[in-house]
């Protein structure tokens, strides 16, 4: 039983040391290594793999991220009534396109009738107080007149004048005209900017009060934003100014440009991210208000290592690339990269301008 036991043994020893020594025996045929050195001993190994100088070119920073599109705050206006009263005509529909001082809607109500008959009051004592006061320069003039009079007058005449200027004051207030005004008409709302009518609830016939919702949106989509959050680390590639590329799912085949306008001069605590705004044009009007889009942020060209994606190789741990120091030595080098594109692989850590490498081929000596 002993002597069973000690043949199982050996003969798990020997295939121990067999397994060990097989792949070094294959190593040895082809190359050999040395802590990060590899040399290659048979030469037919160097026409497998391709080496290559690696590259010093110009490029972009680009930077990907998620955004959403939201109309310009100061290109959307929100319609309310400025009193309570009853709508009594429309001008408008759903989608139309408008500009700015066009009519919206119509609005009759006792508080724009006070106004109007303050205005006329108004312009009724300023005349009064005109008249009288040339009526003294009058008497002055022929010396019946006394100048006490004359100052009177004119004092009466000033606040005239001041309570007529606060009653054209109140009715420009209603966008209204007091040249075309007429005593008991309606009031005309009109578009504060130009854009297209994107929401209306105007009803005519409708009570509304001051306290009660907008009645229309007008909006100028011509321009929108389009706000992304980008990741703290990523900041430093973006600058205000710098051109950017929008695709939008819903057309796959659209690209839109724009340029960042803003950048947020705090992080979002919980996302770690800044707000970065960006005014797009949308003239084709393909940008919708809360629309998902992805963005790529485009810095200005510097020069930077780039290798072919080929060449790049990963451990455990990290990606490395082979650096030929001789006919046939190679070094293992630790590299870091930043992205790649069209095949290329931005190196930012590493290697060194001009480093020849495996290009092709290094899984050989893996």
């Amino acid at each position: 039983m002993k002597k069973r036991s000690f043949v199982i043994l050996l003969l798990l020893v020997l295939a121990a040391t067999s397994c060990k020594q097989n792949p070094t025996e294959q190593e040895n045929k082809e190359y050999t290594i040395n802590g990060d050195t590899v040399h290659i001993k048979d030469k037919s190994l160097l026409d497998k793999i391709k080496i290559s100088r690696v590259s010093f070119e110009p490029v972009v920073k680009e930077v990907i991220t998620a955004g959403t599109v939201q109309a310009i705050p100061t290109q959307f206006v929100y319609i309310a009534p400025p009193f309570s009263g009853r709508i009594v005509k429309s001008h408008v529909k759903l989608g139309q396109n408008v500009k700015a001082n066009t009519p919206l809607f119509e609005i009759t109500s006792p508080d724009f009738t006070s106004a109007q008959k303050d205005f006329y009051q108004a312009q009724s004592e300023r005349e009064l107080a005109q008249k009288d006061l040339r009526r003294k320069q009058d008497l002055i003039k022929n010396g019946v007149g006394s100048q006490k009079e004359l100052e009177e007058a004119q004092n009466v005449l000033n606040i005239a004048e001041k309570e007529y200027e606060n009653a054209v004051s109140a009715l420009k207030v209603y966008q209204t005209n007091p040249g075309n005004m007429v005593l008991g008409q309606a009031l005309v709302i009109r578009a504060p900017i130009s854009g297209n009518v994107i929401e209306t609830n105007i009803v005519t016939g409708q009570y509304i009060n001051s306290e009660s919702n907008p009645v229309a949106t007008v909006a100028d989509l011509s321009k929108v934003w389009v706000v992304a959050q980008v990741k703290e680390k990523d900041i430093r590639f973006i600058h205000e100014g710098d051109e950017m590329d929008i695709y939008i799912p819903a057309y796959q085949d659209k690209t839109v440009k724009g340029t960042v306008f803003y950048i947020d001069k705090s992080v979002d605590e919980e996302t770690r991210s800044i707000k970065v705004l960006s005014i797009c044009n949308n003239y084709e009007e393909l940008l919708k208000i809360g629309m998902y889009t992805t963005i790529h942020f485009l810095d200005k060209p510097t020069d930077c290592i780039v290798i072919p994606e080929k060449a790049l190789l990963q451990d455990e741990k990290n990606s490395f690339v082979f650096i030929q120091k001789g006919e046939t030595e190679f070094i293992k080098t630790v590299i870091e990269t930043s992205g790649s594109k069209d095949g290329k692989a931005i190196v930012t850590k590493g290697l060194e301008k001009n480093d020849v490498i495996i290009s092709e081929g290094g899984y050989y000596l893996k």
